[in-house]
């Protein structure tokens, strides 16, 4: 295993702290290409993957140069950039016969200050709100960082009512009319097809809850659209929007929508689009292709990862995610396909 001169190890401590200070594009964008320089030689199987590419990365220069690593990588490589053990290792929710991806994340306290502060940004700070989460396949396996980021919001929230609702739907229920019935601020963040399986059983009429979905069906029922699961959940709980999560295992970073299936993403992650039928081909907004995503929080992992979603960006950074690749593996994490 190659290791890491105690510079460059200084150099991503200092990183930790300023990504999270980036304002700008240029900023941005400094810091992305340096981050991608340290990887390109420390990073050993991204090293290897720009190898076989033929890439020289003292030639790359902008973000659309970049090669990014497909996330199936994370299945068979140790995707890391650091010395010594990790401090905690996150999988993804492969179903039964498929491979999980495997995430060495070497600092918990860097993905909880990613997901904090992108979270004060959509909803404002986590001890304004009660926060019940839905996960029921999650919490039954071990390596979850949607766990494990549930459960620090949930601390975080410091409310009575605030935690973990396995299949307990109807104490579930009780619990948010007596929350209406006070007037509390609540969010009730689920897997798609545990929020679908609660809302057909326990209607209830609550337009000032905030329900955040995940993706994911895990294979438990139909694979439906976003915008008729978002039909069915704000018809059955009373509700006008329902706001999204787009992360993953690979990522430390995730972004949200607060409706509409409209994500935006923090300052230190960006969305590009690529040409299905040339990976290393970027396309403007507007146009349908594969999803790639540098997330500068993958400090000590590979900052750029190629998904197997496709999408399409719209002002700004905003995106949607439009499906999957063809033939590529449905995980539970996924965000659902679309009509």
């Amino acid at each position: 295993m190659q290791t890491i001169p105690s510079e460059i190890t200084k150099r991503q401590e200092q990183l930790q702290d300023e990504i999270f200070e980036i304002s700008t594009q240029q900023e941005f964008e400094k810091k992305s290409l340096e981050i991608f320089q340290i990887q390109s030689k420390y990073c050993q199987p991204y090293n290897t993957y720009l190898s076989l590419l033929g890439v020289d990365p003292e030639k790359i220069n902008t973000l659309q140069q970049i090669p990014f690593l497909p996330v199936q990588l994370f299945k068979n490589h140790n995707i890391s950039c650091f010395n010594g053990q990790p401090q905690a290792i996150f999988t993804s929710s492969a179903t039964t016969g498929m491979i999980p991806s495997k995430h060495p994340v070497k600092s918990l306290s860097l993905y909880s200050r990613s997901f904090t502060s992108a979270f004060r940004r959509f909803f404002g700070e986590p001890s304004g709100y009660n926060i019940l989460a839905l996960l029921p396949s999650y919490l039954e396996r071990e390596g979850s960082s949607l766990v494990y980021m549930a459960q620090e919001l949930i601390c975080m929230s410091g409310k009575p009512h605030s935690g973990f609702y396995l299949y307990n739907f109807e104490e579930l229920r009780n619990t948010l009319l007596q929350l209406k019935e006070s007037n509390q601020k609540t969010i009730l963040l689920g897997v798609t097809f545990a929020l679908l399986d609660f809302a057909k059983d326990y209607r209830i009429s609550y337009p000032n809850l905030t329900v955040v979905e995940t993706g994911g069906m895990k294979g438990r029922g139909q694979e439906l659209s976003r915008d008729k699961v978002h039909q069915l959940l704000t018809e059955q709980l009373g509700i006008q929007k329902v706001a999204s999560e787009y992360g993953m295992a690979e990522l430390l970073s995730q972004a949200w929508s607060l409706g509409d299936g409209l994500f935006d993403t923090p300052p230190w992650m960006e969305v590009l689009i690529r040409d299905p039928s040339d990976p290393f081909k970027c396309l403007e907004d507007g146009k349908t292709g594969g999803v790639n995503i540098i997330d500068l929080a993958n400090i000590y992992s590979c900052s750029f990862v190629q998904t197997e979603d496709m999408g399409k960006k719209e002002a700004g950074n905003s995106f949607r995610i439009t499906g999957r690749i063809n033939n590529s593996e449905l995980r539970g994490c996924n965000l659902l396909l679309e009509n």
